[in-house]
């Protein structure tokens, strides 16, 4: 299993600027961070400011984190299951990380889904552009809308792709969408 510290150093290695495990700087971004009355027992969505939100599956563990120490959450280190990010650039400044073990996806403002499951991160956009790094080789791919990913921990290259409707709708549908 995942450790929270095998993925710091994961991150760490890549260059990912942020901190997690700190419990002050954690209850410092949570707290930004309110959940939304559940609508339902298989999600919960979190509005942290205007401009952000973050849709979590049910069972997703996950940390939330202040990368620059503002107090505001503008990353989340996601260990599985799947989130549903949507960032409106106009209000959120400095974008917004998704990290996992496998992979880094980075935006300024956009909507985009990343699950992580069974040694595999898999990154899709529904709007925008979300810059896709593999933490195994640092290689990094540009998705825009109705493209995905898949990134595992081998050398092997990234490959996107316009994902399916059946795929596309299995995800989001995972998430209330």
């Amino acid at each position: 299993m995942i450790q929270t510290s095998d993925i710091l150093g994961v991150a760490l290695a890549a260059g990912v600027l942020f901190i997690i495990g700190a419990d002050q700087v954690y209850a410092q971004a949570a707290a930004n961070c309110s959940p939304r009355p559940a609508v339902s027992a298989e999600r919960q969505t979190l509005k942290c400011e205007p401009g952000l939100s973050i849709t979590v599956e049910r069972g997703a563990h996950y940390r939330l984190a202040d990368r620059n120490h503002d107090g505001r959450v503008d990353a989340i280190v996601l260990n599985n299951k799947a989130v549903l990010i949507d960032v409106d650039s106009n209000h959120v400044q400095g974008g917004f990380e998704v990290v996992t073990p496998q992979a880094i996806a980075a935006v300024r403002g956009t909507r985009w889904a990343v699950d992580a499951q069974r040694g595999k991160t898999s990154v899709l956009v529904l709007r925008g552009r979300v810059a896709v790094n593999k933490v195994s080789t640092g290689e990094g791919v540009t998705l825009g809308q109705g493209q995905g990913v898949d990134a595992d921990r081998s050398r092997s290259p990234l490959h996107v792709t316009a994902w399916g409707q059946p795929r596309i709708n299995a995800l989001i549908a995972r998430l209330g969408q």
